[in-house]
């Protein structure tokens, strides 16, 4: 066996563990982490953009900060996150050749952790769909199916992930954008609590507080350990998210005590649920009585509609901000021809939408939020599907010719439960516990009360534990070369 397929094997914590020991080398890891990228990436199109001269400078140098990950190999989802010196695509012709000229406060945060940053990875325009198909960047595929959708908006590296390149990659999440892709993909994804992690120095708020970035990975102690990292608010932060009450990693090793679930397979939105998401959620109710956990059918009651329409206002105002912040640091104006017709037709619609409209939308939200956070009152956790349908075949959100929101009304189908995590703030992750028949991941999706991450890593940990994960290996596997 190869050391290559040994490093595969290893989580981010066991690989800087054989550095701190001197069992191995920064560069080492590294270049066996760009071996197995250029032998699965060609099938996967996960990364986009390699970074491997600069990678291999910080790897070399010795000047490596002795954070909890130093020398791990590591990638930046191509959207949000600042990295100096690198193109920054945004998944969009229409950011042409922009290249940051300093690194969001999470890269200096990655950086200061010791992970060695040597890619970028797909992601769809803008991040609006929840897969990785842009015109600009090309589809990223499945693992476990390459004619399938890796899923979005951080499909590209959860695709890594799963293929073994890395243990964990960057991602960001305002509808849904790390739980989705980790559904798809068989890999665990933790939407932590608003504001938990710094989005500046370029923005404080995107959506109303949609949006909060972290990462995919393949154990929970390296979303725990790499959220301890990152999380605390930066200087000038318009909020911040309720300090912990000890480190993350810390929690991974507690036990859980008895919890009380509630679960549920029916959408707020009325979506039509896939039997095989509705089996996932049932084995993991099962499984979490086995483990002595208090497990009852509930649901808050949400106004399905209203939530909806008042989400998408939110995101169709949020596009057109969106196109409009960009031509203002680009100095691009936006045109048909430099954007989707999808982005296009909804920053056109984004446009329309009246002060007062966007106003009573923000409030609708925060009228659910206020429901969903009072349900979780009588529980500490909420299980749902995370999806409505194991992962879809490439193509299912393309555009029709004459409707070119036809694939976005589709994602809404498809997305029906991550988005009232992002709206609420609360953190949520999708835990991989459950294969279709035919072979495809199927995440379950666990919400926690807002700024209790710590409840959902004690759970996560013991789901892992009880139902291993981490050496399932899909048909595209990097360490296997």
């Amino acid at each position: 066996m190869s050391t290559d397929e040994e490093f595969s094997k290893l989580d981010g914590l066991a690989q800087a563990e054989l550095v701190r020991r001197g069992d191995v080398q920064p560069i080492e890891l590294l270049e066996a982490a760009i071996a197995r990228a250029e032998r699965v990436n060609p099938a996967l199109n996960a990364i986009v953009a390699p970074l491997y001269e600069p990678a291999r400078d910080a790897a070399r140098g010795g000047k490596l900060p002795e954070g909890p990950f130093r020398g791990v190999p590591f990638l930046l989802k191509d959207l949000i996150a600042s990295y100096r010196g690198a193109r920054m695509t945004g998944g969009s012709a229409f950011f042409g050749d922009y290249v940051p000229d300093h690194d969001s406060e999470l890269v200096a945060r990655f950086r200061r952790a010791g992970l060695v940053i040597f890619g970028k990875t797909n992601t769809p325009e803008f991040g609006i769909l929840p897969t990785a198909e842009s015109k600009l960047l090309g589809p990223c595929h499945n693992p476990w199916n390459p004619s399938r959708i890796a899923g979005g908006s951080s499909g590209g590296s959860a695709a890594a992930v799963a293929a073994g390149i890395v243990p964990m990659a960057h991602g960001n999440d305002g509808g849904g954008s790390i739980r989705i892709p980790a559904s798809c993909c068989g890999i665990f994804g933790l939407k932590p609590t608003r504001a938990r992690t710094p989005l500046g120095p370029d923005v404080g708020d995107i959506m109303g507080g949609l949006v909060v970035e972290h990462a995919l990975t393949r154990t929970v102690r390296d979303s725990a350990a790499l959220l301890d990292a990152t999380c605390g608010p930066d200087a000038g932060d318009p909020y911040r998210a309720p300090p912990r009450a000890r480190p993350f990693l810390e929690e991974v090793s507690a036990e859980p005590g008895r919890l009380r679930v509630a679960f549920t397979t029916r959408a707020p939105s009325g979506a039509k649920i896939d039997r095989e998401c509705v089996a996932a959620v049932h084995d993991a109710a099962r499984l979490l009585e086995s483990l002595g956990h208090s497990v009852e059918e509930d649901a808050p009651e949400i106004p399905g509609p209203l939530m909806v329409q008042s989400f998408l206002t939110v995101w169709r105002a949020g596009t057109a901000a969106a196109v409009d912040g960009m031509a203002l640091v680009t100095g691009r104006a936006p045109t048909p021809e430099l954007l989707e017709p999808l982005t296009w037709a909804l920053a056109e619609q984004g446009r329309q939408i009246s002060s007062s409209s966007y106003l009573l939308a923000q409030s609708a939200l925060q009228a659910v939020a206020r429901q969903i956070a009072r349900f979780m009152l009588r529980y500490e956790v909420w299980l749902t599907p995370t999806l409505a349908e194991p992962p879809l075949p490439l193509g299912s959100f393309e555009p029709a010719p004459a409707n070119p929101l036809a694939g976005f009304d589709r994602a809404v189908q498809f997305v029906p439960f991550t988005p009232l995590a992002n709206l609420s703030g609360q953190p949520a992750m999708s835990v991989p516990l459950y294969w279709s028949g035919d072979g495809l991941p199927v995440g379950v999706h666990f919400f926690g009360r807002f700024g209790d991450e710590a409840t959902l890593f004690r759970l996560a940990a013991q789901l892992e534990a009880a139902r291993p994960w981490k050496d399932k290996r899909p048909g595209i596997y990097a360490g296997s070369g």
